[in-house]
């Protein structure tokens, strides 16, 4: 069981799980625990010769009943791959996948907060290659789904709309566009290559989506990695993190705020040259940014068109 200590100086929760000291590392293919059950194979985590996506409880869950979750979401029994490289149907279906863990887990009492997040490449500290991604199920609000909540209040309506509008104005740092999804590195954008994914009719989760809505927001997700691995012609590591409307109050009531967006934390400034979180970043809380988003947006909206 995973223990919360409240860090009175920064006024944050820590979470201590020491049991995910133990959790496996970088395992051959041959010992995926992602990859399928084979007849006369070794067992893994999912007991079948195939499928399509599985969906299973962390074996090193930071948070587990009755304070919170963790689940482990495999896109495919292919050890190869990507989110970009899924065939159309399959990315479609992992959205699916994701509104129906988001709106069972953020009904439970005991979680307040439902993060869907999938970590790319061994640069991000991944432990496994398989193709994956996981849900979180948090006891309490995080630091930045609250920062997000205060930038309604200091805006004085949908922060995310309002961004937004403004990207779409400005037009410089658009990388990707449809009719219901827009993608663009923002304005003060941390790391050089960040990228949003927003939905443009305001949505406070993917439960709020129709489905034309949700194939739109998987073709531009697939569409923004397979940019990526163009870019420096390598497959590129990142953080991908989806942000959705808290799920309950402390009362136990439904959250409101929240504008459905995905973001990407790519930790590559250059080809074979990582952004460090150093001195200023981890000490202050300030980002050094080396390179400048607009530069940046062209160079992804060209790796992009490429890509397609």
């Amino acid at each position: 069981m995973s223990e919360l200590r409240f860090d009175a100086l920064r006024g944050e929760e820590v979470v201590y799980a020491i049991h995910r000291q133990e959790r496996t590392f970088l395992p051959s293919r041959e010992h995926c625990p992602l990859c399928p059950t084979h007849p006369g194979g070794p067992k893994t985590e999912i007991p079948f010769p195939a499928f399509e996506i599985a969906v299973f409880e962390n074996r090193f869950p930071a948070f587990e009943a009755p304070r919170g979750a963790a689940e482990v979401i495999v896109y495919t029994d292919s050890h190869e791959g990507s989110l970009g490289t899924l065939s159309p149907q399959r990315a479609d279906a992992l959205m699916w996948v994701w509104r129906h863990r988001y709106a069972e887990l953020g009904a439970r009492e005991d979680v307040r907060y439902v993060l869907i997040f999938e970590n790319r490449g061994v640069e991000v500290g991944v432990t496994l290659h398989h193709p994956h991604g996981q849900v979180y199920g948090y006891p309490f609000l995080p630091p930045v789904p609250q920062h997000e909540l205060r930038a309604d209040e200091r805006l004085g309506g949908c922060a995310l709309c309002s961004l937004l509008a403004g990207e779409l104005d400005d037009g410089r740092r658009l990388v990707y566009e449809s009719q219901a999804v827009a993608a663009y590195v923002p304005y003060a954008a941390r790391w050089a290559y960040e990228a949003h994914v927003v939905l443009r009719t305001h949505r406070a989760s993917l439960v709020e989506c129709d489905a034309g809505e949700l194939r739109s927001l998987a073709a531009a997700l697939q569409a923004l990695v397979r940019g990526y691995d163009a870019l420096f012609d390598t497959p590129f590591p990142y953080v991908m993190v989806v942000h959705q409307a808290p799920t309950t109050s402390a009362a136990g009531e439904a959250a409101g705020g929240g504008h459905v967006h995905v973001e990407f934390y790519p930790p590559l400034r250059a080809a074979g040259k990582l952004k460090y979180l150093a001195g200023s970043e981890q000490g202050a809380g300030t980002f050094i940014a080396d390179t400048v988003p607009e530069e940046s947006a062209a160079a992804l909206r060209e790796a992009i068109a490429l890509a397609a």
